[in-house]
C-alpha cells in the first residue's frame, strides 16, 4: 500500500504509524505544508493520513495553506472513495472540511487519560478492535462542536464529547494522539508554540515535564493501540 501524509509542522510526523507502515511493507509520501510542498495527484495513493499541529482550523490568514488543504480533503473524500485518517488537527480538519464546526474548549485538554467507546464503535471497522476503554494522550484546546453530515461518534470522555468520529464509511478522525513513540513529546516541546501551549495549560514547566515522563512510560501500551488502529485501517484500503 502507498499512503499520502499531510504534515503541518516538522515535529508532528507519522511517528508510530511510520513504523507500522514499514512493518507492513507499505510506503508513504509526505506533503509538508510548512515547507510549501505541492499536493500530488491522488490516483497514486491508497489512503490519506493527516497529522496534528498547533494551529487552528480557522487560522487561514496566518496559515493560508489551510484553505488548500481543506479543499484537498473534500476532494479526497468526495471523489476517491479511499480511506482517510485524521489525528488531532487532522480530525478537526475532517470536521471543518465536511461541513461541521470546531470551536475553542472552555478548558483545554492536555493529559494522559481514559477515553470510552460508544455503542456505535462496537461495529466500526476500526474501533471495534480496540478495548471498551483505553488510555490516550490528549493535547488540544479545540473540539468538534457541530458534526458534519453522516458523522458517527465513536469515542468520548468527560473532557471532550467527540474523541473520535467516522464520517461516511471510510473517514476516521481521532482527537487524541495514538501515534506516540519514545522521544516524541520532547520533540514536540522543542516547537515554541507547543511548549508555550503546554506550560500555559498545565501552569508550570514542572507539570509539563511530569506529563512528558508519563507519556514515555505509556509508549509500550500506546504502540499496541496504534498497531491495532493501523492494521484495521489498512484493511479498508482494499
Amino acid at each position: 500500500m502507498h499512503l499520502l501524509v499531510f504534515q503541518h509542522i516538522e515535529a508532528e510526523h507519522p511517528a508510530a504509524f511510520a513504523n507500522h507502515m514499514a512493518a507492513a511493507g507499505d510506503t508513504f509520501d509526505t506533503v509538508r505544508f510548512f515547507a510549501n510542498d505541492t499536493i500530488p495527484d491522488f490516483s497514486d495513493y491508497d489512503a490519506l493520513l493527516v497529522m496534528g499541529g498547533p494551529m487552528d482550523v480557522w487560522e487561514t490568514k496566518v496559515n493560508p495553506w489551510l484553505i488548500q488543504e481543506k479543499a484537498a480533503i473534500r476532494t479526497w473524500l468526495r471523489t476517491t472513495g479511499k480511506p482517510y485518517l485524521g489525528i488531532c488537527l487532522g480530525h478537526q480538519l475532517l470536521v471543518d472540511a465536511m461541513g461541521g464546526t470546531c470551536t475553542k474548549m472552555a478548558l483545554p485538554e492536555l493529559a494522559l487519560s481514559e477515553i470510552h467507546k460508544t455503542n456505535a464503535a462496537q461495529t466500526d471497522a476500526v474501533f471495534a478492535h480496540l478495548p471498551e476503554s483505553f488510555k490516550a494522550l490528549h493535547w488540544h484546546g479545540v473540539e468538534a462542536s457541530i458534526l458534519p453530515p453522516n458523522a458517527t461518534v465513536l469515542a468520548q470522555n468527560g473532557a471532550c464529547g467527540v474523541q473520535a468520529i467516522r464520517v461516511g464509511s471510510s473517514a476516521w478522525g481521532m482527537q487524541f494522539h495514538p501515534e506516540i513513540i519514545k522521544g516524541l513529546i520532547p520533540t514536540w516541546l522543542r516547537n515554541p508554540d507547543n511548549a508555550q501551549c503546554a506550560e500555559s495549560w498545565l501552569h508550570s514547566a514542572t507539570a509539563t515535564k511530569d506529563l512528558s515522563h508519563a507519556v514515555e512510560a505509556y509508549v509500550p501500551e500506546a504502540l499496541i493501540y496504534s498497531k491495532t488502529i493501523y492494521t484495521a485501517f489498512r484493511k479498508e484500503m482494499g
